[in-house]
């Protein structure tokens, strides 16, 4: 049985460990080398089947079930844009490590929280934690954006901006913030949710949003935004977004569903239950 448990620990503690390691390379680099997951990958398996056929054989086909649909989701995922590569090669590896939740050496705080799908499909549950989690910050941007404001007594798009339409502006206030130009030259990772135009022989700036953000062209709009805010054609501070991988989001749902548990499940008792 103390075997058993130092199986449970190594699983967690490697996962917990090369996720945190991911995440902190995506949010540094927007890169997570694939020799992460193909150390993570093997690591992961060979623990999971190890206590398998030590302890409980019986449940092998349960760990085939819940690898091979959380395999299903994250192809689905990256396939449909939902993932990217690492956010799907990731989910992938949770599921060779963690297929269920450890529950002989963790129980979550939370009243309901070991919900039926954490026991048989835990990776999903770190995904809808993550899901949720991603929501949160959302609502936040959101939150953040019309305090200010309130605060600032300045409308939050102003001149040509105010034409835009309200779905272009919802999404921008959803996902972005204000940041001051110096701050988008100084950290790449930031990316523009504006970009000026100006038309030939004319001294008009035009400012339009956008509400999907590029690695490609983006240090090219940075420099349009900040020449145009050197002639004083416009505010210092534009609208960005900071783009948070979901990787992070995924490694805050792991910690959340192994001491908390499955959020989804828990509002969904309290709720209908």
């Amino acid at each position: 049985m103390l075997l058993q448990t130092a199986f449970d620990a190594a699983r967690i503690a490697v996962t917990i460990g090369f996720l945190s390691y991911a995440s902190w390379s995506d949010y540094k680099t927007r890169e997570v080398s694939n020799r992460v997951w193909a150390v993570y990958a093997p690591i992961g398996l060979a623990l999971s089947l190890a206590e398998l056929f030590l302890y409980d054989s019986s449940r092998l086909w349960l760990f085939g079930v819940s690898v091979g649909i959380t395999v299903a989701v994250a192809f689905l995922l990256f396939y449909s844009g939902g993932f990217g590569g690492a956010d799907s090669k990731a989910l992938m590896c949770i599921a060779f490590t963690l297929p269920f939740f450890p529950a002989s050496i963790l129980s979550p705080v939370l009243p309901n929280g070991l919900s039926p799908l954490s026991q048989t499909l835990f990776p999903i549950t770190i995904l809808s934690n993550a899901v949720l989690v991603a929501a949160v910050s959302v609502i936040y941007l959101f939150v953040h954006n019309l305090l200010s404001r309130v605060a600032t007594g300045r409308p939050l798009f102003e001149g040509s901006l105010s034409k835009e339409s309200v779905g272009k502006k919802i999404l921008v206030l959803l996902t972005g913030q204000k940041f001051s130009i110096e701050i988008l030259k100084a950290k790449w990772h930031i990316y523009p949710l504006e970009d000026v135009t100006q038309a030939e022989g004319e001294d008009e700036i035009v400012r339009k949003l956008a509400v999907v953000p590029k690695d490609e062209g983006r240090d090219e709009v940075v420099t349009r935004l900040s020449k145009a805010v050197e002639k004083g054609k416009i505010d210092s501070h534009v609208w960005a977004t900071p783009g948070l991988p979901m990787l992070i989001f995924v490694t805050v749902g792991l910690l959340i569903a192994l001491s908390l548990g499955d959020i989804v499940w828990i509002l969904v008792i309290h709720l209908f239950g």
